[in-house]
């Protein structure tokens, strides 16, 4: 193939022990900051207590990396990632100063309420991560392709137009227009593939 392939998951991981390998704390960053600054300013948090979650986020990670990675009960990584993330988030969104008690709400109810938060925050964590995945991916991907072949993939899988309409947005065939966005979709396929590796 014409394109270099992303690092594997899993290596990238074994090299964020390392603090100071600048390339391997760069890809993960600039997979998960924004992922989890989007979360944590769309569950309500001002932008530098967003900024706060991330960097807290970071610093753990960087902590603590070593030490799960000789865990046996690690489970996958992603997981891991998204426990740290949550936490972070609800200290954050606890904190009184952050998030005033509603009224008419006792003590004793808050637990509840953060079991809530909990799970909401793990699900948007979620769906960011595949989405930032996705757009890391489709900029690897388009690169290699030709636009004609891009935008076949784009104008039908992204902006919803069918292959009649995108084939005579383009001028092209509605071949064509299958084969681009079927060249497309599987390269990135193996680009996720290959970057969620074990």
């Amino acid at each position: 193939m014409n394109y270099s392939t992303p690092e594997t998951r899993a290596s990238l991981i074994l090299r964020l022990q390392d603090v100071e390998d600048v390339s391997a704390w760069n890809t993960f960053e600039s997979l998960y900051a924004p992922v989890l600054y989007r979360v944590a300013t769309r569950s309500g948090l001002q932008p530098s207590d967003a900024e706060n979650v991330v960097q807290e986020v970071m610093l753990r990670v960087a902590k603590s990396i070593s030490g799960w990675l000789a865990r046996e009960d690690k489970g996958p990584f992603h997981a891991w990632l998204i426990k740290i993330a949550r936490n972070e988030a609800i200290r954050l969104i606890s904190r009184p100063a952050t998030k005033p008690q509603a009224y008419g709400t006792s003590s004793t109810e808050q637990p509840l309420n953060d079991v809530a938060i909990s799970d909401d925050l793990a699900s948007r964590i979620d769906i960011e991560y595949q989405r930032e995945l996705f757009l890391w991916a489709a900029q690897q991907v388009r690169e290699t392709v030709a636009e004609s072949t891009w935008l076949a993939f784009w104008l039908t899988h992204v902006d919803g137009l069918s292959i009649e309409d995108a084939a005579k947005q383009l001028g092209v065939k509605s071949g064509n227009i299958y084969f681009g966005r079927s060249r497309v979709m599987h390269r990135l396929k193996l680009a996720v593939q290959q970057f969620e590796e074990r």
